[in-house]
């Protein structure tokens, strides 16, 4: 029985958790396999590894550290800004999550960790940014 290797297009179910073991992601929530090329860079590096060997039909479950999913928490990367950014009559709360258009054309999203009296602090890391991730991968096919 043939093996998933790199450059390989595979599709799979899957479901991610937190260490908590609340669920962030599956593809049933996308109500289809997640269909990717092995080693393309179209996924996160522990997830693209771990597919790595798997026979079709095979499942596992894999824990992924931080600096193998969406990288350690940069703390470099929480700004103060002044409220003047933000629109008026809007009220800001911690846990909002804003996409902000930069003026090169680029988009960033960022989500507001704190509001003081004339200042937004935001998190422009990766929401799981410093996380543990948890799969379940089931490999439904594998196409070279």
């Amino acid at each position: 029985m043939t093996t998933v290797k790199k450059g390989d297009k595979v599709k799979v179910e899957y479901e991610g958790c937190l260490e908590d073991g609340s669920v962030f992601d599956s593809s049933e929530k996308h109500d289809a396999p997640l269909e990717f090329t092995v080693g393309s860079g179209e996924l996160i590096q522990g997830f693209d590894e771990a597919v790595v060997g798997m026979k079709e039909g095979e499942e596992k479950t894999i824990n992924i550290p931080p600096e193998k999913a969406y990288g350690t928490h940069n703390p470099n990367l929480v700004k103060e800004l002044p409220k003047t950014c933000f629109p008026k009559g809007k009220e800001i709360k911690p846990g909002m999550a804003f996409n902000m258009k930069m003026q090169d054309g680029n988009q960033i999203f960022f989500r507001v960790s704190n509001v003081s009296e004339d200042k937004i602090t935001v998190d422009l890391n990766p929401i799981l940014a410093g996380r543990t991730l948890k799969f379940k991968i089931k490999l439904l096919s594998i196409a070279s």
